[in-house]
C-alpha cells in the first residue's frame, strides 16, 4: 500500500516549473494589488503634500529659523509648547502652529480683512465639533480666505466648504509627527 500511496502522491505532485511559474505569478499579482492600493490611498488625500522641513524645536518666536515652505506653514522649526485646541480669536504665531501639526493636529485658518462674522460662524460650528486636535484662528495677510493645514499638508480656497473641511480634518487629524528616534 505504500507504493501506491507513493505512486498517486507523484502523479498529483506539479513539475518544479509549473510551480514556479504559479508562485511567481501570485507574487506579481499580490505587489500590483498592494500598490494599486497604495496608490489610490495616497491620491484620494485631500489637500497639496509640500515637503517635511523637520520637526527642530526653537526656544522663542524671535529665533531666527530657515523659512517655511507654504504660508501658512505645514512643517519645520516650532516652538516646544502648543497652543490651546479650540476657537481663537487671535492669530497664532507660525513658530506655535507648527508644533500643533506636528501633535497631530489640523489648523482651520480665516483671513478676512474687511470682516466676515459669517464665514467666522461656519468655521466655529464646524471646528466645535471636534473635541481636540483642531484649531480655529484668524490668519491676517494670507492670500486665500481659508486655508486647512497639517503636517506637510494645505488645502487653500475662499468660499466655506464643509465637506471639503470635514474631509480634510479626518484625513489628518490625530496623526502623530514626531519623529521616531
Amino acid at each position: 500500500m505504500a507504493k501506491h500511496d507513493q505512486r498517486s502522491k507523484a502523479r498529483r505532485r506539479m513539475p518544479r516549473r509549473q510551480r514556479l511559474f504559479l508562485t511567481s505569478a501570485a507574487v506579481v499579482v499580490a505587489a500590483a494589488v498592494v500598490a494599486w492600493f497604495a496608490y489610490r490611498a495616497v491620491a484620494n488625500l485631500p489637500g497639496q503634500q509640500l515637503a517635511d522641513l523637520g520637526n527642530q524645536h526653537i526656544p522663542t518666536v524671535e529665533t531666527p529659523h530657515a523659512p517655511y515652505n507654504s504660508d501658512p506653514p505645514t512643517s519645520g522649526p516650532h516652538l516646544p509648547y502648543i497652543a490651546p485646541w479650540g476657537v481663537h480669536t487671535r492669530p497664532i504665531p507660525p513658530e506655535l502652529q507648527v508644533h500643533n501639526l506636528e501633535d497631530g493636529g489640523v489648523m482651520v485658518q480665516y483671513n478676512c480683512p474687511s470682516a466676515c462674522p459669517d464665514v467666522v460662524e461656519k468655521l466655529k460650528a464646524i471646528v466645535q465639533g471636534y473635541p481636540d486636535r483642531v484649531i480655529l484662528a484668524p490668519y491676517p495677510g494670507m492670500k486665500t480666505r481659508i486655508a486647512l493645514t497639517a503636517w506637510t499638508r494645505i488645502d487653500t480656497f475662499d468660499q466655506v466648504d464643509e465637506s471639503r473641511i470635514k474631509g480634510f480634518i479626518k484625513a489628518y487629524r490625530g496623526i502623530d509627527h514626531h519623529k521616531k528616534g
